[in-house]
């Protein structure tokens, strides 16, 4: 328990630290290195880190396996993380990333742990899940819905679908934006690309982050700078051949497969002209705030969530044919396209800060710790008939 203003704090259900993947690893680094700075207990449960070390940026860290099984990898390793809390010294608070890994709050509810639910995007529209997974993720939503303290939403957008379809309050808490003033271009120079001279993709390859459309889009353009992809197929390798040959006989269009280099990326988001934005069912993306604070002006699919990011402030498409719009007017005018990427900095930079994040989850580990809940008038939520 906590001693005066200090707090035990635990973060569950991620790959953990150090952060080497997606927006929840980022999230639990960002915020759980600076609540350790401010002079909290944080605990960081881990799975797969080449690391051993059991501190990291003043952090306590636990390395817990998982079955690597792409399924139950994460189910597992929260499962053991769960029981490992249980066992310990009871915390004031527990963060749980993913509704997936709602199955395991009733545990921690039994050792009286308070426990937030950060519920993620609409998981179940992703096209990786087969009919199977998905009716998963839709349980999974409304259990975590029902016996969590706190729910936590990422976007104004998701936080409407959880008080649409199940009528209970979130803690809108976004992610942060790192803030880029200043990159080498030596690193673009390796692959032949000169700043502000090339427009960028990078994404999973999956269908509800519209790849194949911006290829498609771009193959159909008279756009003279070429497009960089980087990603890669981990689940759809249907997908990705569509995609190559998309691409095929366009010299223009650069395939360049997944980049794990953290510099390199940098470089990337920081001197291309453009950033291609397809994803559609996530709230706030951590690849699209990257952009935003590299200075990129973004193009974006249509959707409430990338709007509400870029306050308006992008080129949007729904089809091929808005793809190619959209690069054509990027490259009419380079310097308005810059001015426009200037200002999504801006933005990043006043909306999307990660001590305003971490000011966010403190204070929502306090109200837990002392004894708010959501959970009496959750714990009978149902779905809405009415579809979102």
């Amino acid at each position: 328990m906590s001693k005066g203003n200090v707090l035990t704090i635990a973060m569950v259900g991620t790959r953990g630290v150090p952060a080497a993947y997606g927006g929840f690893e980022t999230a639990v680094e960002e915020v759980g290195k600076r609540l350790a700075e401010r002079g909290h207990d944080v605990v960081v449960y881990t799975r797969g880190s080449e690391s051993r070390d059991k501190e990291y940026l003043g952090m306590r860290v636990v390395h817990l396996p998982a079955m690597p099984v792409k399924q139950i990898e994460t189910l597992s390793h929260t499962g053991l993380s769960a029981l490992h809390l249980m066992a310990r010294r009871r915390p004031d608070a527990a963060f749980v990333f993913n509704a997936a890994n709602s199955p395991f709050l009733p545990l921690l509810r039994a050792r009286g742990i308070p426990t937030a639910l950060h519920m993620d995007g609409l998981e179940w529209r992703r096209s990786k899940w087969g009919p199977r997974g998905k009716a998963y993720y839709r349980w999974a939503e409304q259990f975590g819905v029902r016996t969590g303290d706190a729910l936590i939403a990422d976007a104004p957008g998701i936080a409407d679908y959880y008080a649409h379809q199940f009528q209970v309050p979130t803690e809108m808490i976004r992610y942060g934006a790192p803030i880029l003033d200043e990159v080498d271009e030596g690193r673009i120079d390796e692959l032949g690309l000169t700043a502000k001279g090339y427009h960028l993709v990078v994404a999973r390859f999956e269908p509800e982050n519209h790849v194949l459309e911006i290829v498609d889009g771009y193959r159909r353009s008279t756009a003279a700078l070429p497009l960089v992809v980087v990603g890669s197929a981990p689940y759809s390798s249907e997908y990705t051949q569509r995609i190559q040959q998309a691409a095929a006989g366009d010299e223009r269009i650069r395939l360049v497969g997944g980049v794990y280099d953290q510099a390199l990326l940098d470089a990337l988001y920081f001197h291309a002209l453009t950033y291609d934005h397809g994803h559609s069912v996530g709230g706030t993306n951590p690849s699209l705030l990257r952009a935003m604070g590299a200075g990129a002006a973004v193009i974006a699919f249509d959707v409430p969530f990338n709007r509400e990011v870029l306050d308006g402030d992008g080129w949007f498409f729904t089809r091929p044919d808005d793809v190619a719009t959209a690069f054509e007017a990027a490259e009419a005018d380079a310097a308005v396209t810059r001015a426009r990427g200037e200002r999504a900095k801006d933005r990043a930079r006043a909306a999307f800060r990660w001590n305003d994040v971490t000011d966010a989850y403190e204070n929502l580990a306090r109200r837990l710790a002392a004894g708010e809940s959501v959970h009496r008038v959750a714990r009978k939520a149902r779905r809405s008939r009415q579809e979102w």
